[in-house]
């Protein structure tokens, strides 16, 4: 891959950041009690760092990580602890600029009592592999790590891009440089989230956006397999996670008692009604966009299950057709 990445603002991502601006907003005026906020913070803290080891393989569930104790020794334990670690210390971590040190001693804290290799940039060749294990990408050679580190942190820190464009354009970024031989791909999403955070978009700490990354992983894995330059739709699909991450967890913080109208639904089901109705009409290249993994005639069948139960509606004929709720 060439570096740096470039990406275009299609109309796709100013709708996504238009979306978070929205949904951002109205979380400032209807704040949560700090009481109710620790409570959530904490749930969405142990959430990010299980649902980013899970991404990497680690089998533990939520409710193996609650009963975890301190001098836990299994390696799956640690793992997901050292993750809590990090993201309650991120920014004193990592400081007020992103430098190669701060993320050296990021990555020491990920991997600690869990490789020899902790906090030490890779000086061998590596890949990048998908989850049956075949190599989908070739790293940049361990002599070039340095240097684009070096131009990755001045981005980073001088960019005026916006912040969840930062956060997804540097995930994609860190990954392809793929600086460490084990633990790039945690290291990449606290970073992602130490950036939201600084710019103002973490939501006060309650979006786990992982545990999107973790349901959607095999869209996640097409994206880090890609040996392309122009990162534009990694960043649309990044900020989908984000949006629709937030979405779900901002709707759990001010649930007023009403019931999920699609709860009835399969997830991924209810995932594109969501969509549609955040969207108003969407196309069905939209979400193949959306589904990378799922094959067109699922999604179809999908669209027809859902209009067969008088959920959506389509419109139009051919190549314009679009999809919307449907109104009594």
């Amino acid at each position: 891959m060439k570096f740096p990445p470039v990406f275009t603002i299609t109309p796709t991502i100013a709708k996504l950041l238009y979306d978070l601006d929205v949904l951002k907003a109205g979380y400032a005026l209807h704040p949560v009690s700090e009481e109710q906020a620790i409570r959530l913070r904490r749930a969405s803290l142990l959430k990010s760092s299980l649902f980013s080891a899970r991404i990497e393989g680690n089998p533990l569930e939520l409710s193996d990580v609650d009963q975890a104790h301190e001098g836990d020794t299994d390696k799956h334990t640690i793992e997901v602890s050292n993750l809590v670690s990090a993201y309650e210390q991120l920014s004193a971590i990592l400081g007020q600029e992103v430098t190669v040190d701060g993320l050296k001693k990021l990555h020491a804290g990920v991997l600690r009592a869990l490789s020899p290799d902790a906090g030490t940039l890779r000086q061998e060749e590596s890949a990048i592999y998908n989850q049956a294990g075949i190599a989908v990408y070739l790293t940049p050679a361990p002599q070039h790590v340095r240097a684009l580190l070096d131009a990755f942190c001045a981005y980073v820190n001088t960019t005026k891009d916006t912040s969840p464009v930062v956060a997804g354009v540097s995930h994609i970024w860190f990954e392809k440089i793929h600086p460490f031989l084990d633990g790039n791909g945690r290291v990449g999403r606290l970073l992602s989230a130490y950036i939201l955070k600084k710019g103002g978009y973490d939501f006060s700490g309650l979006v786990p956006f992982e545990q999107y990354l973790e349901q959607h992983r095999d869209d996640y894995y097409y994206f880090l397999g890609q040996d392309r330059q122009d990162v534009t739709a990694f960043v649309e699909f990044y900020l989908t996670a984000l949006l629709v991450q937030a979405n779900i967890s901002l709707s759990t913080v001010h649930d007023t008692g009403k019931p999920d109208t699609y709860a009835h639904l399969s997830p991924r089901r209810a995932e594109i009604m969501h969509l549609i109705e955040d969207h108003k009409l969407i196309t069905f290249d939209f979400l193949a966009r959306r589904f990378r993994a799922v094959p067109p005639r699922t999604l179809h069948f999908d669209l027809s299950q859902l209009a067969k139960d008088g959920l959506v509606q389509k419109k139009g004929t051919t190549r314009g057709v679009v999809y919307t709720v449907k109104t009594p």
